[in-house]
């Protein structure tokens, strides 16, 4: 069970050839019109998809700033493309990056923000070396084109449970695991119209929402929206679409309940236990064991 495991940095689910990866293109996070085009044009979608499902969780919110007072984990936050919109909402945002060149960059482009640079701290870690640090400190974990480069999903979603507040939020948006994934995502969009860079994605690791879902669920977030999403390369925007076949994005909160969930076989195993010793000494508890 995810809540009684603990884990040490030694379980990276840091990928060192994804790293590589993105070291290269580290100084071009902030070419609208380069490399990372895309990612841009995704925060007309992601950000208000983000900023809409967190204002369901609270009473009041201050207009201009509806998410001021929430603290938000940017995984794998690249040149802060979507660490700065979320710190102009109101938020504390926290945005972490293995790729150090990532981090210089997104430090270089907030200090030219007076307000960015109060609100937004960025780091070179990973997300277990935060969750070694503090365990439910955030109000949101924010992992977006992100769970398609880790080296190990099942132990990252553990990590972001442990780091979530009770009712904390969870946000992913990734590739489908699909024929047409394959041939639109990497055939198309890498080798044939270099909408993105070669070598960015590896098509093993993409997740159906099916397997997403289930990994969720099973390590103590509930799934609430699953949403697809589709870019359009001729005009460079993204809209929402029913079909999940591409991209898509997901929703999960964690249980509010304070308590630790207890395994319902536990409990059956020790009530087993408790009959087992009292039926050492008194007969007619045989019968009810």
């Amino acid at each position: 069970y995810p809540w009684t495991r603990q884990y040490s940095t030694s379980q990276t689910t840091v990928d060192s050839s994804e790293i590589k990866t993105f070291l290269t293109l580290a100084h071009k996070w902030w070419d609208e019109q380069g490399a990372y085009a895309p990612l841009h044009s995704m925060n007309d979608l992601r950000v208000p998809f983000i900023r809409d499902n967190l204002l369901k969780t609270v009473a009041n919110h201050q207009p201009g700033k509806p998410l001021s007072g929430m603290k938000i984990l940017d995984v794998g936050c690249g040149g802060g493309l979507l660490t700065e919109p979320l710190g102009r909402l109101g938020a504390s945002v926290i945005g972490i990056d293995p790729v150090d060149e990532n981090i210089k960059t997104a430090q270089h482009h907030k200090s030219f923000d007076p307000v960015l640079d109060k609100k937004i701290e960025y780091r070179v870690c990973s997300l277990e070396e935060i969750m070694e640090e503090t365990t439910e400190t955030f109000d949101a974990v924010v992992a977006s084109e992100v769970v398609e480069h880790v080296l190990n999903l099942e132990t990252f979603i553990q990590c972001c449970y442990q780091v979530l507040k009770p009712g904390g939020s969870l946000f992913i948006t990734t590739i489908n695991k699909t024929q047409l994934s394959y041939v639109l995502g990497i055939v198309f969009a890498e080798q044939i119209a270099g909408i993105v860079p070669k070598g960015t994605h590896t098509w093993e690791k993409f997740v159906s929402p099916e397997k997403l879902e289930s990994i969720l669920e099973s390590n103590g977030l509930s799934v609430q929206i699953v949403a697809g999403m589709l870019y359009n390369p001729f005009s460079g925007c993204w809209h929402w679409t029913e079909n999940t076949s591409l991209n898509y994005a997901a929703y999960a909160v964690k249980s509010s309940d304070q308590e630790n969930p207890v395994s319902a076989e536990l409990v059956l195993k020790g009530e087993t236990e408790e009959l087992q010793a009292e039926a050492s000494t008194n007969p007619n508890v045989h019968e009810k064991l």
